[in-house]
Formats: C-alpha cells, sequence, structure tokens
C-alpha cells in the first residue's frame, strides 16, 4: 500500500490537516529562525563595535547561496522526493544556527575579535543559505502539486503566511529568548531546538512521498515563463492534463527552465522589485527604532518595542493571507498590485513617524501590504506553469526571494545611515516600478485560474 495519498485525495483543499500544520511548521521555523536575529544583531553590532551596515552585509553571503542553490534543491526534489529535501533544509538550518550561537558568544565574551567574529558568523551562515535553502522548495512544490488551480492561490497563500509570518515574528520572539548565561546568543540555541523538534515531527507526520515526475523525464531545471492555462480535469499522475495547449513542446520541456522564461518572467521581475523594497525595511527597522526611539547608549532596552512592532506585523500578515485573500477570493495579480500598493504607502508613514504608535502603525500597513504581494506573486508563478514543473518554478521563487536579501537590507541599511529619507525613496521607487510593469505585464486573474467566461 503507497504511502502516498492518491490523486483525488490531495486535490483542492485535502491535505491532511497534520500534514498541513508540519509543512506550516517548516516554513515557519526556517524563516522565524532566520529573521529573528533582526531583534538582537543591532545590539549584537552595538556590542561588537560594527557599523549597521557591515551588520546587514553578514547576511548577504548565504543569501547568495540561497539564491543558487534553491533551484538545485527543487530539482532534486523532484527526483529525490519532496520530504527528503525537507530534512536536508531542516538539517542544514539546525547546524548552522548552532555554529552562529557559537561563534557570536565567542565575540561577545572576548575571545575572538570583532571582524574574526563577523566574518566566522558569516561563514557558519553558509550551511543555513546552502542547505536551508532545500526546505521552501520541496514545501511549496508539495502543495503545489496537490491542489487545484482553482485552489491554488489559497493553498500558497497558507504556505506563504507561514514563511512571511515567520519574517517577523521570529524577530518579535527572539528577545524572549535570552538567558542571562547566554546573553544575546540564547535565541540562536533555542531555534536550533525548535528546528530539532520539527524535524521530529516531519519523520513522524509526513509521510515519504514517490517522485514520479522525474521518471517521466519532466524535470527541468530552474523555472521559467510563459501563457499557461491548465485544465482540471485528471491524467494518470496528478490531475493535469500532458496534451495542454499552451504547455511547453515536449523536446523543450528537457531543458532547465530559467527565471526570464516568457511565462513567469513578469512575475519573476515583480518578485524581485517588491521583495528588495520588503527586505529594505526589514533590515531598516531595527535599527531605525533605535535611533527614532533614542536608545542607541542602551540598546538592550530597544528588545520590547521591536518585538511589539513586528508583533503588530505579524498580525497584519496573518489577516493579510489567512483574512483578505480567502475571504476577497483574490487572485495573483490584484494580490501583487493592492499588496505593493500599501506596502509602500505604509512604508512612507514609517519614514515620518516619530512616536512608537506611529511607527508601529506604519509596519502594520507594510506589513499587511507585503504579506499581500508575496503570496500573490508566489501563486501567479505556479500557476503559469503545469504542474510537473512545480519543483522548478518553486526553486525559482525560492531563488528570487533569497536575491532580494543578497544586497537589499546592506544598500537599504547603508542609505540609512548616511541619509534617512534616501532609504525610502528607494523603497517607494520599486514599488512604483511593480505596479507600473505588473499593470500591463501580469496576466489577468481570470487567464491565470482558468474562471474566464
Amino acid at each position: 500500500m503507497s504511502a502516498t495519498p492518491t490523486p483525488k485525495a490531495l486535490t483542492g483543499s485535502a491535505i491532511a490537516r497534520e500534514r498541513t500544520i508540519v509543512l506550516f511548521m517548516v516554513m515557519l521555523v526556517t524563516a522565524a529562525g532566520n529573521t529573528a536575529m533582526q531583534s538582537v544583531m543591532p545590539a549584537v553590532g552595538e556590542k561588537l563595535g560594527i557599523a549597521d551596515y557591515w551588520v546587514s552585509l553578514a547576511y548577504s553571503w548565504s543569501a547568495i547561496l540561497w539564491m543558487v542553490t534553491a533551484p538545485y534543491w527543487a530539482r532534486m526534489s523532484d527526483q529525490r522526493g519532496r520530504k527528503a529535501l525537507m530534512k536536508v533544509g531542516i538539517w542544514g538550518f539546525i547546524t548552522s544556527f548552532i555554529c552562529c550561537g557559537m561563534v557570536l558568544w565567542a565575540g561577545l565574551n572576548g575571545y575572538l575579535g570583532a571582524v574574526l567574529t563577523m566574518c566566522l558568523f558569516a561563514l557558519s551562515r553558509t550551511l543555513y543559505g546552502g542547505f536551508g535553502s532545500a526546505a521552501p522548495p520541496a514545501v511549496q512544490a508539495y502543495v503545489a502539486a496537490r491542489t487545484d488551480r482553482s485552489l491554488r492561490t489559497q493553498a500558497l497563500a497558507v504556505v506563504s503566511s507561514s514563511f512571511g509570518l515567520g519574517t517577523v515574528i521570529g524577530p518579535a520572539i527572539a528577545p524572549l529568548l535570552i538567558l542571562p548565561l547566554l546573553g544575546l546568543t540564547s535565541p540562536f540555541l533555542f531555534f536550533a531546538l525548535f528546528g530539532l523538534m520539527v524535524l521530529v515531527a516531519l519523520r513522524i507526520f509526513l509521510p515519504d512521498d514517490d517522485p514520479r515526475y522525474a521518471a517521466r523525464g519532466r524535470v527541468v531545471s530552474e523555472p521559467s515563463n510563459s501563457s499557461y492555462v491548465e485544465r482540471e480535469s485528471d491524467d494518470n499522475d496528478d490531475g493535469e492534463q500532458n496534451d495542454d495547449a499552451n504547455a511547453l513542446p515536449k523536446n523543450e520541456t528537457q531543458q532547465r527552465m530559467r527565471w526570464h522564461d516568457t511565462r513567469i518572467r513578469p512575475w519573476m521581475v515583480a518578485g524581485l522589485l517588491g521583495g528588495h523594497a520588503h527586505a529594505v525595511i526589514l533590515g531598516m527597522i531595527g535599527f531605525l527604532l533605535l535611533d527614532r526611539l533614542e536608545l542607541r547608549e542602551t540598546p538592550e532596552l530597544a528588545a520590547g518595542p521591536t518585538g511589539l512592532v513586528l508583533m503588530a506585523g505579524a498580525i497584519a500578515t496573518l489577516l493579510a493571507q489567512w483574512g483578505l485573500i480567502p475571504k476577497l477570493q483574490m487572485g495573483p495579480r490584484a494580490s501583487t498590485l493592492w499588496g505593493v500598493l500599501l506596502g509602500g504607502f505604509g512604508c512612507l508613514i514609517i519614514a515620518v513617524a516619530q512616536p512608537l504608535h506611529s511607527i508601529t502603525l506604519g509596519y502594520i500597513i507594510a506589513s499587511l501590504g507585503f504579506g499581500l504581494f508575496r503570496p500573490g506573486f508566489v501563486a501567479g508563478a505556479s500557476l503559469a506553469v503545469s504542474r510537473p514543473e512545480q519543483g522548478q518554478v518553486a526553486g525559482i521563487v525560492a531563488s528570487i526571494n533569497g536575491a532580494a536579501f543578497v544586497l537589499g537590507p546592506f544598500v537599504g541599511v547603508w542609505l540609512y545611515t548616511v541619509y534617512a529619507p534616501a532609504s525610502f525613496a528607494l523603497i517607494t521607487i520599486l514599488c512604483a516600478c511593480v505596479l507600473a510593469l505588473g499593470w500591463k505585464g501580469l496576466q489577468a486573474d481570470e487567464v491565470l485560474t482558468g474562471t474566464k467566461a
């Protein structure tokens, strides 16, 4: 008896509850741990005497690795199975956080110099960027391959909400995990423990999956772009027909999918530009609170206000992805464009806000917007290609998400330290570009979801 549920049982929203929870937690912990450092790293940089922008640059190496390796792991998930690649990603996450915590502890206690500490910290992040990137595309491909087109935006919104929620809830809870003996490095070890718990749940509750697509010779590398309208009738694999009129010719499916493929290129451009806008505000917010609340001399006191602001953003993200998208039945295009509009507007409020409650309000609006934006462009790319290509498109999406964090936070924080308004001008320009390009370039929701009369 096969451990993998039948295609019919996996369509729509019929993925078992316990499996959905496990998939959600894989994405949540992976993202939360990575961004949890945003609450403690400004204080770490202050104590080590490292400039703000160098602290941000320490993340760039892992972001580059994420961008490069995510498509490879996505292809491997087609061959080895989604669960196997999720385990690779979680192990990379756990080992990276243990190494990062040990290095920073040694630096803060005087056993290592400041420069050497940050270099070793960046090197330890290699494990996260190189191996942690295996988990998100595997989760996305697992969900996309088991949901019908009409429900895929909502299904991927749940997955994206876990990743998006993690990016804001991680920094919010990190200050609460600081212990007296381990100090600012405590959250690293706690999140390593959380990762271990998720790994155990993954082994117990998620059955081994049979990677059927590779056996059919349809595995390609990185995702691509093209107009694709999918039918809802079943075939012998995953509920998709192979004779779709807009699918790529058979000889082309043997090639690696690229981000500039005509089907997904508009979505990837939107994801790259909007992702950079999101990365800039995420990288800046901790340092901005240090300045606006005048806490540079006592950075440890910023943990509480930072947690408050980021937790408010987490709630807004949940509202967007669990409430607005399903309630309003927003398609990929609407979600992307409305999301980036709200995100840019929220950042403009932050630009002029001074009191904590005004900054919090701006961050709520920005988080609401980017909470709509991320699942919009992810679902749009997914719907633009066939079901056997979901592993590839998941890899390219993960690569695009990683690319936004290569230089986005560093450039944003550097501009903020040189001339603060310039960093917000950059966010505004990026959001405006997504609106301008997406208005004409993104396919209509009716076409993507197959509901056009």
